[in-house]
This record gives C-alpha cells, sequence and structure tokens, in this order.
C-alpha cells in the first residue's frame, strides 16, 4: 500500500460551482487519506476565439501520467469534442486507475453517476402537472456530452408522456456556461415566436442568465414564464426569484471519487458504476414559495463576505494590471507579480516559462502544442520567500515537488491567444476555485509576458533596421551612413585634441569591365574581396565604408606621414597576395589615395573627404589602365 498516492484531477472551468463542489470533496478526501491533487484546468470555451481554447487546452499537454497513480477525469466540463477525445486516449494508455463523472461512455473508467434521470424528469413533470404549462422549451449542454443528453432525454420524455411536442428549434445547445443562457433568452426574444409557458436549463447557470435577459425585455418570471435550472448553486438559491432546480450532491461525488481512485490503487475491487441520487429543489421561478429556508444573519454574513472578496480581488487586479504595465523586462515582471502573491493566500505560487518564450518574431515558429522539454521557474513564492529556480525537466511539472501529502496544486496555462508561455502553479490555497477574478489574473500576467516578449522583439527589430541603415549588405561593412554617423564623431575628437587624421579613398578599378565580361556575380565578389582586404588594413579604432558603387574610405588617426605609407603597402601587399592565390580570369586592382593632416578651424568631414579624394585621383592618372585580364 503506498503511503502517498499521486492524483491527477483534469477538469475545465474551476470556477463554475459545480466544479467547485466536486474538487472541495475531493480535497477533503485526500487530506483524510493523506494523497496528493495535482488539478490540471483550463478555461477553454469561455473566450470566443478558437486561438485561445488551443492556448488554454494545451495545460492538459504538461499532465505526465508517468508519475501519477491514478486519474480523477471531469471529461463532462471540456467541451471541446477533439481536444476531449484526444486526452481521454491519453489517460486510457497511461492504465492508470481512472475515475469520471455522469459518463458511461468510457467502460475502461469508473463512473461517480448522480442520477439527472430521475430529478431531470419530477422537475418538467411538476412544472407541467402543477404549474399547468403546456409549451416548453430547453436549453441544453453540448451534444457530445453523456451528462447533458440524459437531461435533454428525460426532458423529451416526459413532453411526450404528456403529448407536448417538441421541435428542434426549441432545443437551444450551449456549453454549460452563463453566456449560453443570455444567447438562448436573447435568440427566443427575437425568433417571432410566441415564448413558451416554461424554459428548462440543463444547469443554474444558464437559467440565471436566461432570466436576466427576459427580465431587461419586461419578461415577469414566473408570472409571464417559468425557468427552472439544475445543480441547486448559491446563486440560484440566493436569487430573486430563487430558482426552482435540482440539487445534486457533488461534495460526495468529489470525496467518492477521491476514495474510490485511492482503492483502485491499493488493488482493492470498487464497483464500476456508483449511484448517488439528486433532490428536487422548489423555489419561486416556477411559481411555488420557496421551501429553501436559510438564517437571515448567516446569508448576509455570506452575501458580505462574497462581496468583499470580490472587491479586494479588482482592487488586486487593478493595481498589479497598473503596475505589469510598466514592466519592460522578465524579471522585472516577476518582482512586481511576488508583490502580489500573498494577497492570493496560497502556501506557495511558482511561474514556469517555456526556454524561448521570449523568442522574437524570426527565432522560428512559435510553441502551440505541448512545453518546451525544460522550463524554468523565474518565481517561486513559498510562504512569503521569493527565490528563482534554474532549469527543470518539464516532465517535473511542479518545480518544488511535495514531500508530503495532503496537498493540492494547481496548473494552469500562460498564454497569448495559442502561443504558450509556460504555466502558473498554486498550491495549498482556494484561490484557484474561490477568486472570480483567478482567470482574469491569469489572463493579465500572460498578456504582460507577451508585451515583454513583443517588447523584445521590436527592439531586436529596431536594431536589425538600425543595422541595415549603417551596414552595407554586400560587402558587410559600414556603407555611407554608416561612415558618417562614426567618423563625425571622431572628427571632432579630433579637432578638439588636436590629432592628425588619415583618410584613404579607394576607388576599384575595371569594375564595369569585370561585370560586362564575367556577370555581376563576380563583380559582386570582386568587391567583396576588396572590402576584406580593406578592413584587414585597418588599426584598432580606425573605420572603413563602402562610400559608393565601387568608392570604399578609411578614416582614422594617425601620427605622421609614415603611417599613410605603411597603410599603401600595405594594401598593395594584400591585394597582389590575394589575387595571386585566387583562381579568376583576372585580377582585383585598386586606386588608393590617402591625406594625413592636421584639421585646420575651416576643414569639415566631407572637405577633407573630397581632399583624400583629390589624392587618389592623382594616383589613378599615373596608372590609368589598371585592369588586368588574365
Amino acid at each position: 500500500m503506498k503511503t502517498v498516492k499521486e492524483i491527477a484531477l483534469l477538469v475545465a472551468g474551476i470556477d463554475e460551482e459545480y466544479q467547485n463542489g466536486i474538487i472541495e470533496g475531493t480535497i477533503d478526501c485526500a487530506k483524510d487519506l493523506n494523497a496528493n491533487i495535482s488539478c490540471f484546468s483550463a478555461f477553454g470555451g469561455v473566450i470566443s476565439g478558437k486561438g485561445y481554447d488551443i492556448g488554454e487546452y494545451n495545460i492538459y499537454s504538461l499532465a505526465n501520467f508517468d508519475v501519477f497513480d491514478g486519474v480523477i477525469l471531469m471529461i463532462n466540463t471540456i467541451s471541446d469534442p477533439d481536444e476531449k477525445k484526444e486526452l481521454v486516449e491519453r489517460v486510457k494508455f497511461s492504465g492508470l486507475p481512472t475515475v469520471v463523472f455522469d459518463c458511461t461512455d468510457y467502460p475502461e473508467f469508473y463512473n461517480i453517476a448522480i442520477d439527472n434521470t430521475s430529478a431531470t424528469e419530477a422537475l418538467v413533470r411538476h412544472v407541467i402537472e402543477v404549474h399547468g404549462a403546456k409549451t416548453l422549451e430547453y436549453v441544453s449542454g453540448p451534444a457530445s456530452n453523456p451528462e447533458a443528453n440524459e437531461r435533454l432525454a428525460a426532458f423529451k420524455r416526459v413532453c411526450e408522456q404528456h403529448n407536448i411536442k417538441i421541435s428542434p428549434d426549441m432545443i437551444h445547445y450551449g456549453e454549460f456556461r452563463s453566456i449560453d443562457g443570455k444567447r438562448a433568452a436573447e435568440s427566443m426574444l427575437v425568433s417571432g415566436r410566441k415564448l413558451p409557458d416554461a424554459l428548462i436549463c440543463a444547469n443554474d447557470a444558464m437559467a440565471l442568465t436566461a432570466i436576466a435577459e427576459f427580465t431587461k425585455s419586461g419578461i415577469r418570471i414566473p408570472e409571464d414564464m417559468i425557468v427552472t435550472g439544475f445543480d441547486n448553486t448559491y446563486n440560484a438559491r440566493h436569487y430573486l426569484p430563487s430558482l426552482t432546480t435540482v440539487a445534486r450532491p457533488l461534495h460526495q461525488a468529489g470525496y467518492l471519487a477521491c476514495r474510490t481512485v485511492c482503492k483502485l490503487i491499493d488493488g482493492e475491487e470498487c464497483p464500476k458504476t456508483s449511484y448517488l441520487d439528486a433532490e428536487l429543489a422548489i423555489a419561486e421561478s416556477c411559481g411555488c414559495t420557496n421551501s429553501f429556508s436559510e438564517d437571515l444573519a448567516a446569508y448576509k454574513k455570506s452575501t458580505y463576505r462574497v462581496m468583499d472578496n470580490c472587491r479586494d480581488d479588482i482592487n488586486l487586479l487593478n493595481r498589479m494590471s497598473s503596475e505589469l504595465a510598466e514592466a519592460e523586462s522578465e524579471p522585472e515582471s516577476m518582482s512586481i507579480i511576488s508583490g502580489y502573491l500573498n494577497e492570493l493566500e496560497c502556501e506557495r505560487c511558482c511561474i514556469c516559462m517555456c526556454d524561448g518564450w521570449d523568442d522574437s518574431w524570426d527565432d522560428g515558429e512559435m510553441l502551440i502544442n505541448g512545453y518546451s522539454e525544460k522550463m524554468r521557474a523565474p518565481l517561486i513564492w513559498d510562504k512569503g520567500a521569493v527565490r528563482y529556480f534554474g532549469s527543470f525537466d518539464t516532465a517535473q511539472m511542479n518545480p518544488v515537488p511535495h514531500e508530503d501529502g495532503g496537498n493540492i496544486s494547481y496548473f494552469l496555462p500562460l498564454h497569448f491567444r495559442e502561443r504558450c508561455l509556460g504555466y502558473f502553479v498554486a498550491t495549498n490555497g482556494g484561490f484557484p476555485i474561490k477568486s472570480m477574478l483567478c482567470h482574469s489574473i491569469l489572463m493579465n500576467i500572460s498578456h504582460s509576458l507577451e508585451n515583454i516578449r513583443k517588447l523584445i522583439s521590436l527592439n531586436k527589430a529596431i536594431k536589425e533596421l538600425d543595422r541595415l541603415y549603417v551596414i552595407d549588405p554586400l560587402c558587410n561593412i559600414f556603407n555611407r551612413n554608416g561612415f558618417i554617423r562614426a567618423a563625425d564623431k571622431k572628427f571632432n575628437e579630433c579637432r578638439e585634441n588636436g590629432s592628425k587624421v588619415l583618410i584613404s579613398f579607394i576607388d576599384m578599378d575595371g569594375l564595369k569591365r569585370v561585370n560586362d565580361e564575367f556577370g555581376h556575380t563576380e563583380g559582386d565578389q570582386a568587391l567583396q574581396k576588396l572590402a576584406a582586404i580593406i578592413s584587414e588594413c585597418c588599426k584598432d579604432g580606425w573605420i572603413c565604408a563602402r562610400f559608393g558603387g565601387d568608392e570604399f574610405i578609411i578614416f582614422g588617426t594617425a601620427e605622421d606621414e609614415s603611417v599613410g605609407t605603411e597603410l599603401d603597402t600595405m594594401f598593395a601587399q594584400k591585394l597582389a597576395r590575394s589575387n595571386k592565390t585566387a583562381n579568376k580570369p583576372y585580377e582585383v586592382t585598386a586606386s588608393i589615395g590617402t591625406l594625413i593632416k592636421s584639421i585646420n578651424e575651416q576643414d569639415t568631414l566631407f572637405t577633407m573627404i573630397t581632399e583624400a579624394d583629390e589624392v587618389m585621383y592623382e594616383q589613378k592618372k599615373k596608372n590609368p589602365s589598371r585592369y588586368i585580364r588574365r
């Protein structure tokens, strides 16, 4: 029997009350049984945009099933069918004991089933038989979700028993998200059809937003239309009108799932499906008197606590957003974030970044699927102490592995659209499931990091543009712009300290003939060879450039005239040596004129360049035909 069991929990939308209830039950059981839970959670399907969902669901690829003993798979919370299929296949391949909820699609897995059918049937019968509803419509979860299909089938079955016809346009499919109820209500209001007597919703979140949308249009609930939900959430119980719904033992389901996995790890036998009952919760949205009663003082305290926590979270988000907007580097961003982690009330928080997350636009393809083989943890906040953790294997997942049991760690994605940046790990704290702004804070951190990545890219692009502005792309030395920028500064320094300057003007001979007889490629190579020789002749601190098409220039300081003679001699020797070793049908020749003088008051850089040019042409006159064809 393993002392500390490692369990992976895979879920989407941990900020929803259904997920909260099950996760809390799982945590309580894990603590009782000294097990560790690693929760990999995405917020997929919340924000429109396929790219964003890809970035969110990528967190599941982080789960390394080789280090886990069992899996709790909340597959019913993941709406994307492709992501769901891939994740199920990975879990199957792992061979680990796995528990799911309300799902019989995978016989390999153990199922914790809450009776959706009986409770849904009782709810629909209540609306029809007690309140006399003759026309009904339905807001469903996704068609790929077994739990949603069970509730929809139960709804249709009761309607058929009461001879109530349900056409396809009376079924509104969603993703179990709040926004789906609003969209269904909007669709009904603009359809031109008479509103039904009752709208049955597959969960409370969709029901509440549907009520809010109808209320904005002057539709009274329940006087003009009955609306019901499913889950009996906190918001449903305390809404006005309070929601008629179905109460499910979510905490019990989570606890049982964890206990079942632990038993299976220890080799004990468990039933393939464990059943839990759901109960009808009659309230005001169907026209009944609210049977739910709660101590008013406790309710007021609870409501104030929720509002106060939300207010604190918004304040934290605003302050963090303001500071992160000023961050221009990863260390600066991590320093800002570390100042706020104490307010999240987690025992430990880690930010883990992919290798090369800050690669700029020209460094290759961005990382979308999976994570880099190595990760860095530029920020580990551990009970107030802040430290950095260098490279670690991504397969390790958590840069700070647990040394004991009873811990819960949440792994949450950091990304910009589909671009993977890294992930956030929060350990032993309720912030990920209790705060309504956990998702917003993670998005804010991700956007800050993406802004830094773009700033790095922009600076790199500016640097490259500046290089292209001053460097000749063919000869890889300064062009005229670069020469003027660099030489002008040195020229002024020489004027101030009275140093003599050296300016050599070099003109290649016969470039046109090389181009005409052997092609422009050969002409380019001849220019490159000449530029390389000129660069070799430059002393430390001297500047050389391609000044025009076949014209080059050298600028520097010189003690006396002998430096110019040495330069001319060196240039001639290197040129001759290069021609001797080159297997070309021509020789590269050039005329050089070197000027060395002190700077007079009336001299400028350009006047002295002109003087050097004149010296060069005097040399060229002495050797009018320097093009040598072999």
